[in-house]
């Protein structure tokens, strides 16, 4: 008896069962617990400055990590990857610019509050702070508070970030001469 031909490869099995419109739909909904004020407590005890990114867990199990981060200016994530996790992220406030590896050059994207990007495994890119065209940034009350009720000249970002299985290891990385990528450390 001759197996059969098959017709498509088969699917390349995941690191967890979770997909990633699963990781968008996380990140998605405590975003809108965030914007709800259900964790305005974690942002009372953050320090909503302009000088140091911080970053406070949300949840977290044995499949799934969710993470809701600070961005400020000059602050970068440098290359990176995410192990053998999938990723994803919702932009709550502000604005950040992502530069991604796509197998042969960098490209960057500017995502703002609502918008959502994706990473599947070998996903390699930098985030950063960014501040969009036309800022119409509303103030967070504490900047508010802080500022005597105008926005800071560079306001916090803030983006919820949801990785499957948690994030155990990253790789960063530099794009060499001969534009390839060099993995520095792990």
């Amino acid at each position: 008896m001759v197996a059969p031909v098959l017709q498509t490869p088969p699917a390349v099995s995941a690191p967890t069962r979770l997909r990633l419109p699963d990781l968008l739909q996380a990140t998605d909904r405590c975003a809108d617990d965030v914007l709800s004020g259900r964790y305005d407590r974690l942002l009372a005890a953050a320090p909503l400055t302009v000088d140091e990114r911080w970053y406070n867990r949300l949840y977290g199990d044995d499949e799934l990590d969710i993470w809701l981060i600070s961005w400020v200016p000059d602050k970068s994530t440098e290359l990176h990857d995410h192990g053998g996790s999938l990723g994803a992220l919702t932009v709550v406030s502000g604005a950040l610019r992502e530069t991604r590896w796509d197998g042969q050059t960098l490209r960057d994207r500017e995502l703002t509050a609502g918008d959502q990007a994706a990473f599947p495994l070998g996903w390699v890119h930098d985030v950063v702070w960014a501040a969009p065209s036309g800022w119409g940034h509303r103030p967070l009350a504490r900047e508010s508070a802080a500022t005597g009720g105008s926005a800071q000249p560079a306001p916090v970002t803030l983006s919820v970030h949801a990785y499957s299985p948690p994030l155990s290891a990253m790789s960063y990385y530099e794009v060499t001469e001969r534009n390839t990528l060099r993995r520095n450390r792990t």
